[in-house]
Order: structure tokens, then sequence, then C-alpha cells
């Protein structure tokens, strides 16, 4: 049986604590986060609330760029059925071709909110294209440095445009509930530590949770915060088995585990394994256009035949002028570590990568508890389905934000103001004198669920996993810790504690979930999605209805 999860992570009082009262809360400073901002009525107060710094986020980190029907020559049909196809017919056809419609919209706005995309000589976007597209349909910037320059954008709007309070270097302990409605949040800063923010509509965009993995192109900051806090106020989850792995992760000893985006292979670049074979053909007619899933575990097959512990990436083909044109952050990441793309070989493997699963919303964003909606990466919307598309993810942030942003915004509107603090009180435990060594669980974390929740996974391999997890959970989560390191690892366990309990129940393969003691999809059973809601007993699991045949409409 599962340790139960405590309900707040810190001890507060309403006597002891500063408060401050805002009608709109957004937690989360990336793209969905920013997005949502830009929606609220400027006669309503608006705080946003960031655990780093504005551009620390995955967002910012985003290389290939964001898809949108930008072609004359490409439809919206056409990225709807990319998208279908990628999701592994678990995508919600209505969610997808809406996202979709609205893409080309919400590209030329953040045009004229200042984002520079690339260009040809004639002045219209530069589109590429990546794996499981059908057309060109990725507008880039700066080359390979899409999210930084949306972000840089972004922010400069939501600074320069909005005048939003943003609350930097800010940490979010928890969610603040009472009688079954979201009241704001719990927040703790190294200036003034711990301040009650009560918030008419609360907006969780805290991003992605890769750093639960070993591997991982993710910043340290993706520590699935947004998934725990919401699991832990009430709100349903779903889709948590679903990691995606990206193919192409540097591997270098010594260096971050560095994306090299797929773009490179749209633009024509091949896979090749330690002798020098193009192998992806081998799987996939699609070769390495297919789909990240499949590329994926095309990849861990090879290192497995090979005995390997990696592929490589040969871009050289590309031509050096062009490489240095299109890829120049990639191709100074390599040469940081003696690597020149333009002659040599880039060795890459998997790496944990985009969070699927998350606070289960709809069509508006909005989530099973009351005054809380949510937008992007911490999100389940059924837009991905069982395997994102590449470059829909800034989409997906960018249109959720939107709708998140605009139905809080209606909803705030409407409440009368209130200056008065829930009676909401956590007590403190008796403190523990025994050591805990933060680095050394969380390291053991992230090394476990590589090797047991990888790519692959088996019933074995995720008992294990979840039996050392309860283990620690046993005398990590009995504690009231008192920064974000511990208050962080207490998260990451949470969060792998669902994703493995939602991976043993899926007992199949599907998308990014593969199973190697259930290697099929099982359509006739799984074609659902796996819903997780807290109880005092631990989390609970449920199967949602069947969803349409994506592909048949």
């Amino acid at each position: 049986m599962a340790t139960p999860d405590p309900r707040y992570l810190a001890a507060f009082h309403p006597k002891r604590i500063p408060h401050q009262f805002v009608d709109v809360l957004v937690i989360g400073g990336g793209i969905a986060g920013l997005r949502a901002a830009t929606e609220v009525d400027p006669s309503l107060s608006l705080l946003i609330v960031t655990k780093d710094r504005m551009r620390e986020s995955n967002s910012s980190y985003a290389q290939g760029g964001i898809a949108g029907v930008l072609d004359p020559e490409d439809n919206f049909d056409s990225h709807t059925s990319d998208t279908l196809a990628a999701g592994a017919e678990l995508c919600d056809p209505a969610v997808v071709e809406s996202v979709v419609r609205e893409a080309p919209r919400l590209i030329n706005e953040l045009i004229t909110w200042g984002a520079e995309f690339d260009e040809n000589p004639e002045g219209e976007l530069l589109l590429g294209r990546e794996g499981g597209h059908s057309h060109r349909r990725i507008a880039h910037a700066l080359g390979d440095a899409t999210g930084q320059e949306i972000m840089r954008a972004m922010i400069h709007h939501a600074r320069e445009t909005l005048g939003a309070q943003i609350w930097q270097d800010t940490f979010t302990i928890d969610l603040l509930t009472s009688e079954g409605v979201c009241r704001g949040a719990l927040v703790w800063n190294p200036n003034h530590g711990k301040t009650f923010v009560w918030a008419k509509q609360t907006i969780l965009a805290t991003g992605g949770a890769g750093q639960l993995y070993r591997e991982t192109t993710n910043p340290r900051v993706a520590t699935g915060d947004g998934h725990a806090i919401a699991y832990r106020a009430g709100a349903v989850l779903a889709d948590m088995e679903f990691m995606q792995f990206h193919p192409t992760v540097l591997y270098i000893a010594g260096s971050s585990r560095s994306l090299i985006t797929e773009a490179i292979r749209g633009e024509g670049a091949h896979l090749v394994d330690c002798n020098d074979h193009r192998f992806m053909p081998d799987y996939d007619e699609r070769a390495e256009l297919a789909p990240r899933d499949v590329v994926s575990r095309s990849i861990v097959a090879q290192m497995e035949k090979t005995k390997h512990s990696c592929v490589y990436l040969d871009m050289r083909l590309l031509g050096a002028e062009f490489i240095r044109g299109r890829f120049p952050g990639i191709a100074k990441a390599c040469l940081e570590f003696g690597i020149d793309v333009t002659e040599e070989l880039i060795p890459v493997r998997p790496g944990a990568h985009y969070m699927l699963g998350g606070v289960k919303v709809d069509e508006q964003g909005a989530t099973s508890l009351p005054g809380l909606w949510a937008a992007g990466e911490a999100t389940s919307s059924g837009l991905h389905g069982a395997n994102r598309l590449a470059s829909n993810s800034l989409l997906e942030g960018l249109v959720y934000g939107a709708r998140a942003g605009a139905g809080a915004s209606a909803a705030a509107l409407t409440e009368p103001d209130r200056y008065q603090a829930a009676a909401l009180e956590n007590p403190p435990l008796e403190e523990s004198h025994a050591w805990l060594d933060l680095a050394d669980v969380r390291n053991s974390l992230k090394s476990l669920m590589w090797r047991a929740a990888g790519v692959w996974r088996s019933e074995e391999s995720l008992a294990e996993a979840a039996e050392n997890i309860d283990r620690w959970k046993q005398y990590a989560l009995a504690r009231q810790l008192g920064d974000p390191e511990g208050w962080e690892l207490q998260n990451m366990l949470m969060v792998a504690e669902l994703l493995i309990a939602a991976a043993r129940r899926r007992t199949e393969s599907r998308g990014v979930h593969l199973r190697s003691d259930f290697p099929e999809s099982d359509n006739a059973a799984w074609r659902r999605r796996i819903e997780i809601v807290r109880s005092d007993a631990g989390p609970e699991l449920s199967d949602g209805p069947l969803v349409s045949d994506p592909l048949a409409n």
C-alpha cells in the first residue's frame, strides 16, 4: 500500500505569515503563463510568480520552433492529421483541430509583439520540417534558439505593455484550498520567507518534470512542482505514464545533456551507429523523419544490437556554411566539447524531454478544481495523445495560455472583492533529528527512473521502482522541510509515484509508453486515458472512457 501524501508540505498559521491579495495569480513564467497574463483584464490586479528567473523555463530552451499552417501549400487538415497520427490514437480530435486552426493567428501575434522569426531575403518566413510533419510548417528564430527569442519578446511585452507585477525567485509550495475551491497559493521567497497569496482565480503554468530522469534535456527547475501541488490540492491528473524521450540528446561525459533539435534531421541529417551504418530505414520507412517515439525506440534497439552506449548524428552532408547559419547554437555547444559538427559525428542518445501527462483541463483550460486553471506542459489537454508531434509544445502553450487567461479573467470579473483570508492552518510536525541527504535521494531517484521507467518499462522494473519510491517517501515526506531543495525532492517523489502507478496500470505499448512485457497496443482495452486523484489512502487511479478513433475522422 502506497504511503499517503500530506496535503501541505510546510507548516503555516494565518497569524504568523504575511498576506497578499490579488484578482488573478499566474504561477509560472514560461510561454503558457505569460500568454495567460496577456488575457487578464487591465482592471484586475495580476501577479506572476516564477520559481527562478523569467528566462529559466523549458520554453526558453526550445530549439526547433513552433508549428503552424503558414505556407499557402499547407492546410489545417494536414497539420491535424499529422498530430493525430503521432498521438498513437489517443488524441482528442476536436482539441487537435481547434488548436491547429488558432496557430497562424497566435504566431503572427508574436511577431507583432516583436518576436523576430527567421526570414528569407524576400521577407517571407523560413519554414522548417521536423519528424512526423508532412509539410514545412515550423517557424524558427535565431536558427536554433526559437524559444529564447519568443520568450525575449513575451517578457518584454509583459513588463512594458501589461505592467504586470512579477515575483521572480519565488517558490510555490502549495495551492490553498477552502471548501473545495482554489483560493491562491502559499509561496516562499529567500528575502521574505512564506507569504499567503490569496487570489480569486489561479492559473497553473509550471512546466514539465524532466528532472525525474538522469538523462534529460530539461533545465534544473523542471521538477514537476505544478503536477504535485495540483495533485495535493485535489485536482484530477491524466496521462501521467507518458513521458516523451527526445531521440537526440548530446551524450558526452561531463557535458549537460543538451538537446540536439530534430530540425537537423528535418533538413536531411542521418543517424548512424558505431559501425557507420544508417539504421533508421531498417526500422521505419520514414527513416529519420519518423515521430519521436519511433526514433527513440529505434535508437535504443540499435544501441542494444551494437552493444554501444550511443548512436551518432551525421549532419556533415548539410554543408558547413548551412550548418553554421541554421544551427549556430548547436555548433557552438558541440565545439565546446571538441566536436566540429561540420566535420565530425555528434554522439546522441534519447533523454527525457516532455511530460505529456499533467493536470486534466477542458478546452478552455479549466481544471476539475474550481478556481484553478492550467496551461502548457503541466497539463493534459488531449492535444498530444500518447506522443507529442514536434513543435506542437510552444503552440499548446500559446493556445491554452490564452484560453486559461481569458477564462480566469472572466471569472474574476464576476467575483466581488474580498480581503479576508480563509481559516487555513497546517500545524508543525515533530522535527526529525536524523540527517537526510537530499542530493543523494534525488540522484538515486533520477537513476532509478531512468533504469526502471525509461524508454522501455516492464512490470518487474516498475514494481521495483514503486517499492523504492515508497520507502524513500516514508522518511522524506514525513518531514516539513524548509527550502526549495527539499520541497522539490518531495514533489519529485510524488510525481514519480504517479508516473509509475499509471505505467503499471497501462498493460500495453502505445506512443512513448513502451512495455517490454506488453509490446503491442490494445485498442479494445486501452484507447483510453488513465486519471489520478489524491485520496487519504494514496493515489486513486481510474480509467476514462474509450476515445473515438482519431484517425477515422
